[in-house]
């Protein structure tokens, strides 16, 4: 058998999110079912660096699978991409070593978060982007509110009371705030995130940055290690999974 480590870009517009599920279309199902083929009706599981939600958009989701085909790793998106619906595509991949794994090889991840400007959002955008609904908010205090994030803290505060990781402890490396025409990007890179951990972050930094809440309230809000007190979650379509790092 051979490994081969894949690198994906999909539209999560139309996803029920990235893992299979009982209802509803997935990533991981189309992904799955296009190896099927290739294999002659052999099932081939596919393991990813990390599931991404219903509406969550990745520019570079990494996964990796096992196959006993010849095909060199550098024709694997050819013979993909042939066979998947256009809203996935398989940008790169290669024969790795049996050591290497999408998920536990990961050193870190970076994401992207769009919010939309324009008093008037585009209908083109509407699911590319989170609308401001023609608020514009302040730069300077949504980057006061990052930078009490950046470092190691305990991110109860800032992930799903349906989190059923007990270890709350993560890492941000960086938050960096980027203005494209009427776009505001916020890029933020850690070590790991936790489930809805990023759009937390979006939503509370939104919140100061609007003036909904103090920046200077955020060391309180992870000291208390309470959902309740984070900012709203951002919606999904604005989230994209940028770059899955492996100690490059």
């Amino acid at each position: 058998m051979r490994r081969i480590k894949v690198i994906i870009s999909y539209d999560g517009s139309g996803f029920e999110g990235y893992q299979i599920q009982p209802e509803g279309r997935t990533v991981q199902q189309e992904l799955e079912a296009a190896l099927l083929v290739i294999h002659k009706g052999s099932a081939i599981r596919v393991a990813a660096s990390g599931r991404t939600d219903a509406g969550v958009h990745a520019i570079g989701q990494v996964l990796h699978f096992d196959t006993p085909l010849g095909i060199p790793g550098d024709r694997w998106p050819k013979v993909l991409n042939t066979r998947l619906p256009a809203d996935i595509r398989v940008l790169h991949a290669e024969e790795v070593p049996e050591s290497f794994h999408a998920r536990f090889s990961a050193t870190g991840k970076t994401y992207r978060y769009i919010w939309e400007l324009a008093e008037v959002p585009s209908p083109f955008r509407r699911h590319f982007a989170s609308p401001s609904r023609g608020g514009v908010p302040d730069i300077g205090r949504m980057k006061t509110g990052a930078a009490h994030l950046v470092g190691t803290h305990d991110f109860t505060s800032f992930c799903s009371a349906k989190t059923d990781v007990a270890d709350k402890v993560r890492t941000v490396e960086e938050i960096r705030f980027e203005e494209h025409g009427d776009e505001l990007h916020m890029v933020i890179t850690g070590s790991g995130f936790l489930y809805n951990m990023v759009r937390i972050i979006a939503g509370t930094l939104w919140a100061a940055g609007t003036g909904l809440l103090d920046p200077a309230d955020i060391p309180g809000i992870l000291t208390a290690k309470d959902r309740t007190q984070g900012g709203k979650t951002a919606p999904p379509q604005g989230l994209y999974l940028e770059k899955v790092h492996y100690g490059e």
